[in-house]
């Protein structure tokens, strides 16, 4: 359906996105922390701790790539924000590189939302002509469930219900970034084009109600102040975080190889 122009004179701030952008990073950075215990350090409860909180972490990074779609209506600029995210992902894969080259990431939940910000900041004056509507978000879902495949080297619903991909695609890792990639491929976080760029698509034809302020009234109030400043801040926090848990993790195993001996 062809949009209006109509704009609301002024936004109010949406509060709930921020304490959902705040609760996926909380949860982000508590994944982290369990990973870098079970698999830097080789503590045993940080395993039993990861595979307890393993089968939640696309929900939370879905719930990321949601309300950063949601926000990219909101932007005045999604290719100066992708460009910029885009410089701090490449910083993060050089930094793994040099100093933690085991748990190098070559195209993460950053790498990822920088490129879908650019592709949208490039394709936002066609998008602006479309209203929001859920039969959009319903076809996100369903090319989202017909790419989750593509690593697994088809398309659609299983290898019988859809297009099985050529194997020479899978002998080289050019591909990676639409999650295409052979059995030498390695990245500590990884979130491909292919299905995910689909969450981040859905967002965006649900922020063109944010942007015209028709969300429900309960979204513009605040609910959980402390959600909503991490996710006000939720980058610096994303970023800085990795360094803290190292130094973190570092200490408990130290303190937990001294107790147990």
């Amino acid at each position: 359906m062809l949009k209006n122009n109509h704009r609301a004179a002024g936004r109010r701030r949406i509060y709930f996105m921020d304490e959902l952008r705040g609760f996926a990073v909380f949860c982000m950075v508590f994944y982290h922390g369990f990973y870098t215990l079970a698999y830097l350090y080789n503590l045993k409860v940080g395993m039993i701790l990861l595979d307890f909180f393993m089968p939640a972490e696309p929900f939370y990074a879905g719930l990321f790539m949601l309300i950063s779609g949601v926000s990219s209506d909101l932007s005045h600029s999604n290719l100066a924000r992708g460009f910029k995210l885009l410089g701090v992902s490449l910083a993060i894969t050089a930094a793994t590189y040099f100093f933690v080259p085991d748990e190098l990431i070559v195209f993460g939940i950053l790498h990822f939302l920088s490129v879908c910000m650019i592709l949208y900041g490039l394709l936002k004056p066609l998008a602006d002509r479309f209203d929001f509507s859920w039969a959009a978000v319903a076809v996100c879902a369903l090319l989202f469930v017909c790419t989750m495949g593509i690593s697994r080297g088809y398309l659609g619903f299983s290898p019988q219900l859809g297009m099985v991909l050529p194997s020479s695609l899978y002998k080289t890792n050019r591909l990676a970034p639409l999650g295409i990639y052979s059995e030498s491929f390695r990245s500590a976080d990884y979130f491909p084009l292919f299905p995910w760029m689909f969450v981040f698509a859905a967002g965006t034809f649900l922020g063109k109600l944010a942007a015209q302020d028709r969300f429900p009234a309960f979204m513009y109030r605040s609910h959980v102040p402390f959600f909503s400043w991490l996710g006000r801040y939720a980058l610096i926090i994303y970023v800085v975080h990795q360094p803290v848990i190292y130094g973190v993790c570092y200490a408990v195993s130290a303190v937990v190889r001294l107790v147990c001996g």
